[in-house]
C-alpha cells in the first residue's frame, strides 16, 4: 500500500468538525511499548549511553553525601524509585549501578551492620507498557520490584518513604503543552509550529513558565516523599542559558519536523488546524530554570548542577537513521494520537531523509552542553 493510500485511511477532520473541537492541550504519551522494530525497548541505547556519562558523578555523590548510617537507623529497607522508567532495559541497568554504589557505601560506613533489604519502585504513566517491563526483570535481582503507575507531577508515595529517587530523560516532558499556545488572539499563539524551536519569545516564555510550574510540583512532591537526607537525581536534555534552541541538533530536528508537517498540510494529508493545535510538551532546561525552583522553598541542598556533553560517547559521524529511530520510539505516540497513525511512517521516513540531505549543517549544530545533570539532597528541615 502506498503512503498516499495509507494516509487516506486516516483523513483529517472536516472544517465543521474542527470548529466544534475544544482547544487541544497536548499531554505526555508513554514511549512505544512492546519489543517491535519501533519499540522503546529496542531503541533506548542512546538514552542509556547519555545517562551513563553521569554514573561516576552519581556514585561519587552517594559515596560522599549519602549518610546511610542515619538512614538505616530509621528502616532496614532501602527504597529506590525510578520515575519515568519506560519499558526498556535502561531502568534495570541504572538500578544495578545505584545498588552497587549504595551497597559499597553501607559496607564502608556500617561495616558491622547487616545489609538492608532493597525495594525498587518502577514508575511511569498508566499507559506505560509495564507488561514488557516486568517480563524482562533480571531473574537474579537482589531487590523487591514494584510497579507504580502515575504522573510524577503528582504524589505517588507515602510521606518520608523513599531514600533515593532517580529521574532520567523524563522531566523534559511537561504535564501538558502550555494552554496559552491555543489563544489565537495572543502573541503566544504558536501557529504553524509544533514546538518552541524558532518560535517567538512569548511562546518560549510560555514553555518556560509551564516547566517552572511542573518542576515546582515535582520537587515539592518528592520533598514530601523523600526521607530527610534522601537523594534526588535528575538527568535530562539541557541547553546553555540564552542559546536559541534552533541552534542545537535537536532544534534542527524539530524545525525539520515542522517543515514536513507544513508540506503535509499543503498536500492535504493533515489540516492546518491540526497543525496549529499541536505543540509538543517538551522542554530542555538550563540550570537557571531549575536553580530558583530548588532555592525557593529550601527543601534541598544542591550537591551538583551542571551541563555536560551527552554526545561525548559518540565516535565518528551521527547515525541519523539510528538517532531518529530512538526519537520515534519516544515521541511517536504524540504524533499518532493527534494526526492519526497514517502519517507516522511518512513523517519519520522523510525526517531521516531530510536530515541526511542536510548532514553538513546538522554536524555544525551546537551539541556540547546539552545534557543537564542535577543531584539534590533532602534537607532535614526546610
Amino acid at each position: 500500500m502506498s503512503v498516499v493510500e495509507q494516509l487516506q485511511q486516516y483523513p483529517p477532520p472536516s472544517e465543521g468538525e474542527i470548529k466544534q473541537m475544544k482547544p487541544v492541550i497536548t499531554v505526555p504519551v508513554a514511549a512505544n511499548g512492546g519489543s517491535g522494530t519501533h519499540s522503546y525497548s529496542k531503541n533506548s541505547l542512546y538514552q542509556q549511553l547519555c545517562a551513563n556519562l553521569e554514573k561516576e558523578k552519581i556514585q561519587e555523590a552517594i559515596r560522599k553525601k549519602l549518610d546511610v548510617k542515619t538512614l538505616s537507623s530509621v528502616s532496614n529497607t532501602f527504597r529506590i524509585a525510578d520515575m519515568g522508567c519506560a519499558a526498556g532495559p535502561n531502568t534495570f541497568i541504572t538500578t544495578e549501578h545505584l545498588l552497587e554504589a549504595i551497597k559499597q557505601k553501607y559496607q564502608n560506613q556500617c561495616p558491622n551492620s547487616e545489609m538492608p533489604q532493597f525495594q525498587v519502585f518502577f514508575s511511569d504513566l498508566p499507559s506505560n507498557d509495564f507488561n514488557t517491563l516486568f517480563a524482562s526483570l533480571p531473574p537474579d535481582r537482589e531487590y523487591f520490584a514494584v510497579g507504580v503507575p502515575g504522573s510524577f507531577y503528582d504524589r505517588l508515595f507515602p510521606e518520608s518513604s523513599l531514600h533515593f529517587v532517580y529521574n532520567s530523560y523524563a522531566l523534559q516532558w511537561l504535564s501538558n503543552s502550555p494552554q496559552e499556545l491555543q489563544d489565537k488572539n495572543s502573541l503566544t499563539y504558536n501557529k504553524g509550529k509544533i514546538h518552541l524551536t524558532s518560535a517567538r519569545k512569548e511562546v518560549i516564555d510560555a514553555y518556560a513558565a509551564q516547566f517552572a510550574r511542573d518542576t515546582g510540583s515535582f520537587l515539592n512532591n518528592r520533598a514530601k516523599e523523600l526521607v530527610p537526607g534522601g537523594m534526588l537525581v535528575i538527568v535530562m536534555p539541557g541547553v546553555p542559558y540564552g542559546l536559541p534552541y534552533a541552534e542545537t541538533t535537536a532544534g534542527m530536528m524539530f524545525d525539520t519536523m515542522t517543515s514536513i508537517l507544513l508540506d503535509m498540510v499543503e498536500k492535504g494529508y493533515v489540516s492546518e488546524s491540526q497543525l496549529d493545535t499541536f505543540n509538543l510538551p517538551f522542554y530542555a532546561a538550563c540550570p537557571e530554570d531549575i536553580m530558583p525552583l530548588v532555592e525557593e522553598k529550601g527543601q534541598y541542598s544542591i550537591e551538583r548542577m551542571e551541563l555536560t556533553n551527552p554526545s561525548s560517547w559518540l565516535k565518528g559521524p551521527i547515525n541519523i537513521h539510528e538517532w531518529i529511530d530512538h526519537v520515534r520510539a519516544a515521541m511517536e505516540g504524540h504524533f499518532s494520537r493527534h494526526f492519526g497513525s497514517g502519517i507516522v511512517d511518512d513523517l519519520f521516513g522523510r525526517l531521516i531523509q531530510q536530515l541526511s540531505d542536510n548532514y553538513q549543517k546538522l554536524e555544525s549544530q551546537y551539541r556540547d552542553k546539552t545534557q543537564l545533570s542535577v543531584i539534590l539532597k533532602r534537607k532535614n528541615s526546610a
